[in-house]
């Protein structure tokens, strides 16, 4: 593991990639319409390969299977369709419960397209913020290194 963390840091440190559009401080809100209906089984599948993502962690303590949800998506969204930096947020229906996740700018680990992100959950005005790295799989799902 240890060695797979230098590998992606040093070649994060050689890459590079271009950014994908607007600029950094650009914040987007997640459309219902960019993945399919909830509970779908592209969307199902998209969740899964995640496994957990960064909200599996402390971070995501206290938050509800649906908010876990919202959360999950959002780090997707941002990993897939953001320009580095740009934020998405996600906000709960039921509680003060929000997030926001930010994506680096992309980098090739032989044929694969990986991402640093971080994801910061909000539970009132108190936040608490994870970092990691995806990498991108053949069918568009991204999974998280550990």
């Amino acid at each position: 593991m240890k060695i797979r963390v230098a590998l992606v840091s040093a070649l994060l440190a050689v890459s590079g990639c271009t950014t994908l559009g607007k600029g950094p401080d650009a914040t987007v809100t997640p459309e219902p319409a960019s993945l399919p209906p909830s509970g779908g089984k592209a969307t199902t599948t998209i969740i899964s390969a995640m496994g957990g993502g960064l909200v599996d962690g402390s971070i995501g303590a206290g938050l509800s299977d649906a908010e876990k949800r919202r959360a999950l998506e959002a780090e997707y969204k941002a990993l897939e369709y953001t320009a580095s930096g740009q934020k998405v947020a996600w906000k709960s229906d039921r509680s003060a419960h929000s997030g926001e996740v930010a994506a680096a700018q992309p980098y090739r680990v032989g044929s694969q397209d990986c991402r640093q992100y971080t994801h910061t959950v909000f539970t009132g005005t108190a936040g608490a913020t994870a970092r990691g790295t995806a990498c991108r799989n053949a069918d568009g799902s991204w999974t998280p290194l550990t």
